[in-house]
């Protein structure tokens, strides 16, 4: 993967082609998936297609312009910093929520995407062509507020989410649960392994510290050096990787604390009802701020971190 300030104007021109066409597509396909239940809704996003490929020619005459013929590959996830789209398109029936939810991210980072790009650009036409679009997409909700306007009945419209907010969320919470959510699971095998080949607490309860410390130290560092921050704005990668590396750790200390008790089996039992605990708050996590169906959560989180559990108590016990 490449920094997003490594990227030359070339390769600028052409992410900036195939965010446009990405785009353009689906928003197509939220058309598509809404004609059928929502037709007025699916105007408002068939013209925002629309809106998208006009962009993608404007980028594509300044390219052929610049550049000649041949647009280098790359794409969103070769380039540091943007958020995973989640495939929400392939659903069916696609709900409006949902829909307006993942227009309001696309256009948050779209809209980032060429504000840090014009920024970048020393080529006095890219650059004023990229701040153009990146006045647009700052309208942009103000054009969709205006289609819905024209296409979808006062009583049919529902109350927006903040895009920013949860562009946020994804991008600078979301790495501090997937840090609590690692750090719970990933500690649970050599802290039980550790217990039930010691019957020890004292030596237990070391294991476990240091499970969850280094833990925390792999993740804080794995997020530090996954994005500099200089497109998405989430800041210093010190800061998030420290934010991270602390969410571990505390996922792990929460299972381990419990062999500060001496005796081993009241220990032990503690442990155990604060891993359900644990398990349980994640999936919460998981249905909350990561859109995942509770009860796919549960299972995933439940079963998963089960069988890390289960392989330390057999292979402890062996």
């Amino acid at each position: 993967m490449k920094d997003f300030s490594d990227l030359s104007e070339r390769e600028l021109m052409a992410l900036a082609i195939a965010l446009e066409e990405e785009d353009s597509r689906i928003y197509d396909e939220f058309a598509e998936g809404l004609r059928e239940n929502y037709p007025d809704t699916a105007k408002v996003f068939a013209a925002m297609a629309e809106e998208e490929n006009g962009h993608r020619h404007r980028l594509l005459d300044l390219f052929r312009t610049r550049f000649g013929n041949h647009i280098p590959l790359i794409r969103r996830q070769d380039v540091r910093g943007f958020v995973e789209r989640k495939p929400v398109w392939l659903s069916r029936p696609l709900g409006l929520d949902t829909v307006r939810k993942q227009a309001e991210l696309m256009e948050a980072e779209t809209k980032r995407f060429y504000i840090r790009a014009a920024r970048q650009s020393q080529d006095v036409a890219i650059r004023q062509l990229l701040g153009d679009l990146a006045a647009e997409e700052r309208r942009h909700e103000a054009t969709a507020e205006r289609l819905e306007a024209k296409y979808v009945p006062e009583g049919v419209r529902e109350k927006e989410h903040d895009a920013e907010r949860r562009l946020f969320l994804l991008q600078i919470v979301q790495p501090g649960l997937a840090g609590l959510m690692d750090g719970s699971v990933s500690t649970l095998a050599p802290l039980f392994a550790a217990a039930f080949a010691t019957h020890s607490t004292s030596e237990t309860f070391l294991v476990g510290l240091a499970a969850a410390v280094g833990a925390g130290i792999s993740m804080g560092f794995a997020e530090a050096l996954s994005d500099n921050g200089s497109l998405t704005g989430r800041g210093s990668p010190w800061l998030r990787g420290a934010v991270c590396g602390l969410m571990t750790t505390l996922g792990g200390i929460g299972h381990t604390l419990p062999y500060l008790i001496p005796d081993f089996w009241t220990a032990t039992a503690v442990a155990i009802a604060v891993v359900l605990a644990e398990l349980a708050v994640i999936a919460w996590i998981r249905n909350r701020y990561m859109d995942t169906p509770l009860l796919s959560a549960a299972f995933q989180v439940v079963v998963g971190g089960l069988l890390v559990f289960g392989t330390g108590i057999l292979i402890g016990s062996s």
